[in-house]
């Protein structure tokens, strides 16, 4: 077999798609640009006959108390008095409206509104610099870099404030050495719910008693830790807001009356307690602004904000602080904290409410002067409207001012309406968009689809000795990439990578598919009298065929957001019919029944039918029960599935919650007991099927994994999620040991895990072999059927090509009889090979088995079930292709080759998808199971690599597991095939017994060109997702819903594409890696095919 063309071809095609994916993304979701200047105090002076530096003008508040409580969403802070039977997250938090009530002009309470992404690192960020954050600052959220842009903790340390920070850990990597002390404390442990609100507590009371701060800064995690692991709707939620509202109380009877305190969360929560979306529950937190002396100049009226965006935290505490507004802020003062214009004169830091826009509209005004002459992107017509605008806001208030009269009224609505327009102006810029890197993108992912399709269809012509190799291709693409970035240096001094890799994928794609159409010309040149199939591979007929029109109609339906939202469902709708496709076409073309009677065939006249009636009706009917089976598993799948917020009324499914967060303990013990059924049940059935095939007879490593460390890993896993679901105060004794077995547990699995996957790798053959003396010892009374390998060739070159004289025996072993090509030779000893007809497919169906259970590990202990749903489903999916390709050489005009039709890849693709949604997750970042990064690592982790790849692992695990096992939809329909099911004297004369996959290495030239085609048909249908989410990105970039729907849905397919493919070039290697182990064995097995 020529392994290597084969992994070159497909690695090449993978890096065109990544640098494509690249492209396109890079100039897609850029960054905003920062502007790296900072206010200072003489940037912004008061108005008035002689301006002053605005520094030196006394501050409103001396100090300030700033409590973030993580995830504090505006319904935990809300009190209802009449609710009698409050949920765990209500009416936890009496002391915000009973300061609200009783002291109305010291407090006020407001919904605080963040803006998506909802994580914290940018919710940080925003209510820090007072900016906007971009789409792709979410991926920042666990590699915090410091902020550059500049921010009140900058401004703070400008003017000389001290402030003291304690609690999540995230700040000190975004504020380095910018505090005057620190108690970080770490943040990515969510099952973790008192460590950081302990040490902050520790510390908390002492430092407000001392004098060695001016802004104190505490960031309590336990709430948004709570919400991760049991949801808001849970106990422990409402002891964690029981104990925050005794640390409100306690902070503010140790407040001085100089001081302001600023009790606010950062984001909210969805109802399963997931946050980094844009739904309301997620981005409505709750901001608690209290004084002990007076804060407010009037009782609250109807002119009160509804709603207070986070951004305007930023200038309302510079101003009330004394300290200059951060350069790139876009919020707009909290209005009702500054007294109305000319009731301040003479008083202590009076800035009215007129005033304090002025400041707040010129800083803005400023910032967009700069950003607008650096960045280019804000549209010039808006651009020249607000510039318009703000200068004549600007002349009529300097001239009320400088005549010494009151300003119109009307002024600070119109300052008001300004700011406003600024950010609004911004929030819609600031998708920054590179249409040359996009239209890039585009063309090497459009190039790339038509090379992967292309080489599906050629894959026999491509894979030749004197084929179109990759020579040329990838020394033209380097020569065009060293050219490209010479020619960058001379003319702008620097190198750009992302064009490089254009130039060179593009110019590899081009030159390649010239070789490919040049090859196949010869090819039809050569073989014209022939008429082969290649030469109408591209016409729309052939292309329009229902198995490639189903996922080009998902493809163009990626367009829609309605598809999107609900993709689920239709992926499971899509799945049924072409499913249904099969055994219909089947009959329509007269192959799913036996042929009836004909007189002609019976005189001889036409070739009768190469399957007997008997053999038709059993396939057809495990056709039949198979489909059933996937309809079964289908509908039940869909009992697994996820909400999104568009989705209204929908319910996600109880088996996504942990077990831990179940509180019925019937319920509880229910759903663990049918998880360890159905983990015992894929493990039996794993073993049920190699032992089948008589895999389970040697003493390799893959044979110790299916015996030893499959049963293991099952054990370790079922006894790790009794040790999870068990309650913290259940058994105080025992706590010691539960910890323990929480970190010993899940990292003996992956061990074994491990262990397992190498031990495959390094011996991946199950076959046993002993003479037939020792066989017929056992069973003398049953003499072995011989299989006569008539191929026509010599006997020496048999040696090198078939296995002479192997039989069946009992379906699970395959017998090596007489050494020559002619008659029998008793003077020779024959040897029995059991397993041998699944050499191939028993290490891969191991390893996916074992990666399968390793994945479920990392999912909710609920997804168990789910996970043996996609086992049945694949095993369905497999012997309905298998039973299909028997049917299909029913009239006995089989080709002789391997090739995989499209109807199974299609499927196969589909299902991955499919099983995505099944197994709770959706393209969307809420959606996103964290927990998984903590399976095994309860104390959290040092860096971010390791939880990164775990996350990914759990995110994309049926994607995993489709792509490695895609290999064998090569093999299963030789697993399965029956006695004369494949016809013509290549394979063997009449009499023969069903060889299985040995008939693969009968011919190694096919058997790579069927595999390259397999491969490169199941990454042509994920690339044309992938092309397919990127233009729906490109073409409705401006589109409403597009960084809620249309880019998170990019991310999943590019970020799926990435990981599939590495998936599945696992898998073929792993086929290559069994083919050399079995060349290995017939060496060992006949020294005679060495010489």
């Amino acid at each position: 077999m020529k392994g290597l063309p084969v992994l070159s071809l497909l690695l090449w095609v993978c890096a065109v798609y990544f640098v494509g994916i690249y492209l396109f993304v890079g100039g897609f979701l850029l960054v905003r640009l920062e502007v790296n200047r900072t206010s200072t105090c003489g940037d912004v002076l008061q108005p008035g006959e002689e301006p002053g530096d605005f520094c030196r003008a006394q501050p409103r508040f001396r100090r300030a108390v700033l409590l973030i409580i993580d995830a504090l969403k505006i319904d935990f802070a809300r009190f209802d008095p009449n609710n009698t039977a409050p949920r765990p997250y209500e009416n936890k938090l009496p002391v915000l409206e009973e300061t609200v009530s009783v002291r109305p002009s010291h407090s006020r309470l407001y919904p605080f509104r963040a803006d998506p992404p909802t994580t914290t690192m940018q919710r940080i960020k925003g209510f820090t610099t007072g900016s906007l954050p971009t789409f792709v600052d979410v991926g920042n959220n666990f590699a915090s870099s410091a902020i550059l842009e500049d921010n009140l903790i900058h401004q703070f340390g400008q003017v000389g404030k001290r402030v003291v920070f304690m609690g999540d850990d995230t700040w000190e990597s975004l504020f380095p050495k910018r505090f005057h002390r620190s108690l970080p404390f770490p943040s990515f442990n969510v099952k973790d719910l008192h460590t950081v609100d302990n040490g902050i507590l520790q510390h908390l009371y002492t430092t407000m008693v001392g004098d060695d701060w001016d802004v104190l800064v505490a960031h309590f995690l336990g709430v948004d830790h709570c919400g991760h692991r049991f949801g808001p709707d849970h106990p422990a939620m409402a002891d964690k807001l029981t104990q925050m509202d005794g640390v409100i109380r306690s902070v503010m009877d140790r407040l001085q009356n100089d001081t302001l305190l600023v009790v606010m969360g950062d984001h909210g929560m969805t109802d399963t307690g997931d946050h980094g979306g844009e739904s309301q529950k997620e981005t409505d937190a709750a901001i608690f602004l209290y004084s002990p002396s007076p804060l407010f100049p009037a009782p609250p009226s109807q002119s009160e904000p509804d709603v207070v965006p986070q951004t305007d935290l930023v200038p309302t505490l510079a101003l009330l602080l004394g300290v200059p507004i951060p350069y790139s802020n876009v919020g707009q003062i909290l209005l009702p904290l500054f007294p109305s214009h000319g009731l301040t004169e003479g008083a202590v830091g009076g800035i009215s409410q007129l005033e304090a826009l002025w400041i707040n509209a010129k800083q803005v005004n400023r910032f967009l002067e700069t950003y607008s002459g650096m960045a280019k992107d804000i549209p010039p017509q808006s651009l020249a409207k607000l510039k318009a605008e703000f200068s004549r806001l600007s002349s009529e208030y300097l001239t009320a001012v400088g005549q010494g009269r009151s300003p119109s009224p009307q002024l600070a609505a119109s300052l008001q309406a300004y700011l406003t327009s600024v950010r609004d102006t911004c929030r819609a810029t600031w998708a920054r968009f590179n249409p040359l890197k996009m239209a890039a993108g585009l063309a090497i992912l459009a190039f790339a689809c038509l090379t992967c399709f292309i080489l599906s269809e050629l894959s026999l012509v491509l894979i030749r000795e004197n084929g179109p190799g990759l020579k040329a291709p990838v020394v033209v693409a380097l020569a065009v990439g060293g050219c490209v970035a010479a020619g960058q240096m001379l003319t702008q001094g620097y190198v750009e990578v992302a064009w490089c890799l254009a130039a060179a994928a593009f110019s590899s794609e081009l030159l390649f598919l010239w070789r490919a159409h040049r090859s196949r010309a010869v090819t039809v040149a050569k073989n014209s009298f022939k008429a082969p199939k290649c030469t109408t591979w591209l016409t729309p007929r052939s292309l329009l065929i229902p198995p490639l029109l189903v996922p080009l109609l998902r493809c163009a339906s990626l367009l829609s957001d309605s598809y999107v939202i609900a993709e689920g469902r239709v992926v499971t709708f899509l799945v049924f019919s072409l499913a249904l496709y099969i055994p219909i076409h089947l009959n329509w073309d007269g192959l799913l029944l036996p042929p009836s009677h004909d007189p002609l065939k019976a005189a001889g006249l036409v070739p009768s039918a190469a399957l007997s009636p008997s053999t038709v009706r059993k396939e057809s009917s495990t056709l039949l029960a198979c489909l059933g089976l996937l309809i079964g598993s289908l509908y039940l799948s869909l009992s697994f599935h996820g909400c999104r917020e568009e989705q209204g009324s929908c319910q996600p499914s109880p088996f996504l919650s942990p077990l831990s967060r179940l509180q019925d303990n019937q319920l509880k013990n229910l759903h663990y007991v049918l998880s360890v059924c159905s983990l015992g049940l894929w493990t039996y059935l794993l073993r049920r099927c190699l032992r089948h095939y008589g895999n389970l007879n040697s003493s390799g490593g893959t044979v110790f994994t299916a015996r030893w460390i499959l049963p293991l890993l099952s054990v370790c896993l079922a006894v790790h999620w009794a040790v999870s679901a068990t309650p913290e105060d259940s058994f105080r004794n025992l706590a010691e040991l539960i910890s323990l077995a929480q970190l010993a547990l899940p990292r003996a699995a992956f061990l074994l895990l491990g262990l397992g996957l190498f031990l495959i790798w390094l011996d991946p053959l199950t076959v046993f072999v002993k003479t037939r003396a020792a066989a017929t010892a056992r069973s003398t009374s049953l003499p072995p059927p011989r299989y006569r390998a008539s191929t026509g060739i010599s006997p020496q070159a048999e040696l090198h090509h078939l296995i002479p004289q192997i039989y069946q025996r009992m379906r699970c072993s395959l017998n090596d009889g007489e050494l020559s090509g002619g008659g029998e030779v008793d003077s020779r000893p024959a040897v029995e090979a059991y397993g041998l007809g699944t050499v191939y497919s028993a290490p891969l169906l191991l390893f996916c088995g074992l990666l399968g259970i390793g994945l479920l590990l990392l999912h909710p202990e609920g997804m168990a079930l789910s996970f043996l749903l996609l086992l049945l489903e694949t095993g369905a999916l497999l012997h309905i292709h298998a039973s299909s390709t028997t049917l299909s050489g029913l009239n006995g005009t089989h080709t002789g080759g391997f090739n995989v039709p499209w109807t199974p890849v299609v499927l196969w693709s589909l299902a991955a998808t499919q099983f995505f949604h099944a197994t709770g997750h959706l393209p969307t970042f809420p959606s996103i199971q964290w927990g998984a990064a903590f399976v095994g690592f309860p104390d959290g982790h040092t860096g971010t690599m390791l939880p990164a790849s775990l996350v990914t692992l759990n995110t994309f695990a049926s994607h995993i597991l489709f792509a490695v096992s895609c290999p064998l939809l090569l093999f299963w329909p030789l697993v399965c095939e029956v006695r004369g099911s494949r016809g013509g004297r290549t394979y063997g004369e009449e009499g023969e017994d069903a060889v299985m996959e040995m008939r693969l290495r009968e011919n190694p030239q096919q058997f790579s060109s069927a595999l390259l085609q397999l491969s490169t048909r199941y990454l042509f249908i994920l690339g044309a997702q992938v092309f397919a989410s990127v233009c729906a990105a490109a073409i409705l970039r401006r589109h409403l819903m597009v960084w809620k729907v249309f880019a998170p849905k990019l991310m999943f397919e590019a970020s799926g594409f990435l990981v599939s493919s590495v998936a599945l070039l696992i898998g073929v290697t792993l086929v290559l890696r069994v083919d050399v182990a079995v060349g290995r064995w017939f060496k060992r097995l006949v020294p005679d095919a060495s010489r």
